[in-house]
């Protein structure tokens, strides 16, 4: 620090020589005074430089690396935006082509099922016929053989009315039988 004065003297006597060279002392400016305010200034200066400039120029750095980040940061959110969308919209098509084949497979099946449903439906209504139709056809049947049987009896009471007389167990039965054959031919 001693060494430091000691150059400052020394460089204030050349600055008053420098100055007296030039003519400036006429002026009233004195290099030793000058030297002192250079000294001044510059120590205001790194003052000012150390405790305020690079304090807010660090913050000011600080603060762009932020934004810098910030806007980098939003750039990649809208690739994977984009991305997301991209895949969102992928996801959707094969949703819908899956809905797609799900509803054709519920229609075949549906119509599989009818078609099933109707075949059965068909052959129970078929049966229903041939049963009916057979029943009648056995009911048919059965009133032929009840009316062969009052018109034999009825024959047979009107021949005995006819003839007014009794007639025995032997002669009505052969009465019956003839009656019978000749309603069965008929």
């Amino acid at each position: 620090m001693m060494t430091n004065l000691i150059l400052a003297a020394a460089d204030a006597q050349v600055a008053q020589s420098t100055l007296e060279k030039f003519g400036l002392g006429d002026f009233g400016i004195e290099g030793r005074y000058i030297l002192f305010q250079l000294v001044g200034f510059l120590i205001f200066f790194a003052v000012v430089y150390f405790k305020l400039i690079k304090p807010v120029t660090g913050a000011m750095e600080e603060r762009q690396a932020k934004i810098d980040a910030g806007i980098k940061h939003a750039e990649e959110m809208k690739l994977k935006l984009d991305a997301a969308a991209v895949e969102s919209a992928a996801i959707i098509k094969v949703a819908q082509g899956d809905a797609t084949k799900l509803i054709d497979e519920a229609r075949i099946s549906a119509k599989a099922f009818l078609e099933k449903q109707t075949q059965e439906a068909t052959v129970k209504a078929q049966d229903l016929i041939t049963k009916a139709q057979h029943s009648t056809e056995l009911e048919h049947r059965k009133m032929i053989a009840e009316a062969r049987g009052e018109i034999a009896r009825l024959v047979v009471d009107t021949t005995r009315q006819v003839l007014a007389n009794e007639l025995t167990d032997e002669e009505r039965a052969r009465y019956n039988d003839a009656a019978a054959k000749q309603l069965t031919v008929a």
